[in-house]
């Protein structure tokens, strides 16, 4: 059977004769990323310990004077992945989970020379969410980030910068799906509108030959 079977009807699917909607009651099948929960967590972390890598310039002379810090990525590494089920709450769990957020730091070192590392930081999550049961496509978790610092110090015993960090973490149960959905057909692409800046617009308002006399005589008739 193909999915052409979950319609509950004898015909073939298709557009409705004489509609002016092409394919109104026509059904597709899509390849999709359907999100079954996602939840967002926004905070001031401080206190983080930045420990920096892979200085550009290298071999800066420290001590170092810190500039900023962000993220350098929107997407997070989920690690120690945990989910609890909840009996009280149908289909509901607690989900926890370390968060691993890439930042770049931005430095002037002793010679006044500014540069910039990779660092790491860390962030723990325990919320609820829906977490679907066990099918033969399992379901993903995902993490969108985000992170900035504006100010820090330098701690010069092991070479790390400390930071106030303002943090956002998106969690979302994802699986990849095919979902039957209704259609209205293709979408309609409009012909582009060029940009001009008009520069010859007066010119070519013009006529392609002077406007003679109606009586088409000279200065003199």
């Amino acid at each position: 059977m193909s999915f052409f079977s979950n319609f509950q009807t004898d015909k073939c699917p298709g557009p409705i004769s004489g509609n002016p909607v092409s394919g109104l009651n026509e059904k597709v099948c899509l390849q999709a990323q359907r999100v079954f929960d996602a939840c967002i967590k926004q905070g001031q972390n401080d206190g983080m310990v930045l420990t920096i890598t892979d200085p550009t310039p290298a071999n800066p002379t420290y001590p170092l004077t810190f500039i900023s810090a962000r993220s350098t990525t929107s997407v997070g590494t989920v690690t120690a992945f945990q989910v609890d089920r909840l009996p009280d709450k149908a289909n509901c769990a607690r989900v926890q989970a370390s968060v691993d957020i890439p930042v770049e730091v931005v430095y002037t070192d002793a010679n006044g020379v500014e540069g910039k590392a990779s660092a790491t930081v860390t962030v723990s999550e325990d919320v609820i969410l829906f977490v679907p049961q066990p099918s033969i496509v399992p379901y993903e978790v995902q993490c969108v980030v985000s992170a900035v610092a504006p100010e820090g110090t330098f701690n010069a015993e092991n070479n790390t910068f400390t930071a106030d960090m303002c943090i956002t973490v998106v969690l979302k149960i994802v699986i990849n799906v095919d979902l039957l959905v209704p259609t209205y057909g293709y979408c309609a692409i409009p012909p582009a509108q060029e940009y001009t800046q008009e520069i010859c617009a007066g010119f070519f308002e013009l006529p392609l030959y002077p406007q003679g006399n109606a009586c088409g005589g000279g200065c003199n008739k």
